[in-house]
């Protein structure tokens, strides 16, 4: 009976170690990424075609919110499946104070604004490009960024910062802030939730305002596709805005969206 009990053990753990190895088990061509940035150890994920040795190579980063994890957010947008063409790009973010929750910066993230944590993530985001720079062959006309809550907020703070290295971006339920540098015209994507809680609806209207403006948008929009508008730019930086009915969760139907608009800009690029 001993016995018995014994191997029910062994087989249950087995089970977990089986179980544990099959979650962190990477997605064929993605791979793991380690860098040392200021001394901290950074992580994340890489995926690259076979050709990107040879063949110039779109980049698109994929950052994840506050409390998040790289590869959560590898899940709920999967690039390498949607854009298998494209090196699609997922980072880990550090302990960080939230603007909304989280004051005391037990959970990761990504920092808020020009300056903050001594630009960590900021330089971050050139060691990584300097790395895919010297891994691959880089199409440096076609660098994309995506994110989620935080992860769009730093979205946007590249924009602001990084102008000249992106070609477009996509924050989900996401603020700007207007106070630091100013913004450069680029093609947007917006995502709201009407319903948001947290980033809430109006401020992210403020927002999309703002962001028409800065494109020199028309004021009217035709429909792109469904619950997404597209406001055309007089200076070739398009903006739609994707306002869907849910909360602050990232849309299921978001990713082959951002896609479809990250391959039009990138076909637009001369």
């Amino acid at each position: 009976m001993r016995m018995i009990r014994h191997l029910c053990l062994l087989f249950s753990l087995l089970a977990v170690v089986t179980s544990c190895h099959a979650q962190v088990q990477l997605p064929q061509g993605v791979q793991k990424l380690d860098l040392t940035v200021d001394s901290v150890s950074r992580s994340g994920f890489v995926y690259a075609p076979a050709s990107a040795k040879e063949t110039p190579t779109p980049v698109v980063f994929v950052w994840h919110g506050h409390g998040g994890s790289a590869m959560q957010i590898g899940r709920s947008i999967a690039m390498y499946k949607l854009w298998p063409e494209a090196i699609s790009v997922y980072l880990q973010g550090l302990n960080t104070p939230g603007q909304l929750t989280d004051p005391e910066g037990k959970k990761s993230g990504w920092q808020h604004g020009a300056g903050a944590e001594g630009d960590r993530d900021l330089k971050l985001f050139d060691a990584v490009m300097a790395h895919l720079k010297e891994s691959y062959k880089v199409d440096t006309q076609r660098i994309f960024s995506t994110g989620h809550s935080n992860g769009g907020g730093f979205t946007y703070l590249l924009w602001q910062t990084r102008p000249d290295i992106l070609c477009a971006l996509a924050p989900s339920a996401a603020s700007i802030r207007l106070k630091d540098t100013p913004f450069k015209p680029k093609p947007c994507m917006h995502l709201a939730g009407t319903q948001d809680p947290l980033v809430k609806f109006e401020w992210q209207q403020l927002a999309i305002t703002k962001i028409k403006e800065i494109n020199q948008c028309s004021t009217e929009g035709t429909p792109w596709a469904k619950d997404c508008t597209l406001f055309p730019s007089k200076v070739g930086a398009p903006f739609i805005a994707f306002i869907h009915p849910g909360d602050h969760k990232f849309p299921d139907e978001a990713p082959p969206l951002i896609v479809k608009f990250f391959k039009e800009q990138a076909a637009a690029v001369k």
